[in-house]
């Protein structure tokens, strides 16, 4: 229980190799990918949701302790320690992808785990975090992809450069969203097998990553807004390329 405890925070998530995964949805994704080596539940949580743990090794907890391994405001008294899935960016190029999705620095959870939650549902092969981003197995994040991050690879890799220099050099083509891009999306050809790169709202790709894509597209806007929400600009452009490759 005291080991479980400080799974919520990042150092001994990578010192452990496992995480924690909260409430039914993430925790029966979970045990459906075969991660779970022990589920923590309260009583009422077993009366609630024991039919998706039949087999899982449970210890029941009181409802305190259940709101100390809970980064929630109202926890459900259901958590699963985890073990970390083992992806690289190597064993996701060897497969032969045809759409991931690569977000640079991106230090939102939130936004990432929507962004897991997007690539699965447009079919993406996998997702990559590279440069300085978040933990993708941090409690937020994991809520947010909605259970999706359990359905594709996640890779975490912190050279940003050689992610995509890598990807490149795998034979898929590598696109940008950018203001002053003279390509349109809706008139891009997006039949190739491609990469899409994502950057922090604040500051946009780094300018050395920026240079390493195949090609610039701008996504057209109507309204007054300045730009979009990385994860909105993330749905328009990966739904493109799903539609592309249908």
């Amino acid at each position: 229980m005291v080991a479980a405890a400080k799974l919520q925070r990042h150092v001994w998530r990578k010192r452990a190799g496992r995480f924690l995964a909260e409430g039914p949805n993430l925790v029966e994704a979970a045990l459906r990918r075969g991660l779970v080596s022990e589920v923590f539940a309260t009583s009422g949580a077993l009366e609630r949701f024991g039919a998706l743990l039949d087999g899982a090794p449970v210890s029941v907890i009181t409802e305190k302790a259940a709101k100390a391994l809970s980064e929630t405001v109202t926890p459900v008294g259901l958590v699963a320690v985890c073990t970390l899935p083992e992806s690289s960016l190597e064993s996701v190029l060897a497969s032969e992808p045809r759409l991931l999705a690569v977000a640079v620095g991106m230090s939102e959870p939130g936004n990432a785990g929507t962004l897991i939650r997007i690539a699965d549902a447009m079919g993406a092969d996998a997702v990559v975090f590279a440069g300085h981003s978040v933990d993708p197995y941090n409690g937020k994040c994991l809520r947010s992809s909605a259970g999706s991050i359990f359905s594709l690879p996640v890779v975490v890799d912190p050279d940003a450069a050689a992610v995509v220099s890598g990807i490149r050099d795998s034979g898929i083509e590598v696109l940008a969203t950018a203001l002053d891009a003279s390509v349109d999306i809706r008139s891009a050809d997006l039949s190739a097998r491609t990469a899409w790169l994502f950057g922090p709202e604040a500051h946009g790709l780094p300018g050395d990553v920026l240079a390493l894509a195949s090609q610039r597209v701008h996504i057209p806007m109507r309204g007054s807004a300045e730009s979009l929400n990385v994860a909105a600009a993330a749905s328009i452009c990966l739904y493109e390329s799903s539609r592309a490759h249908s």
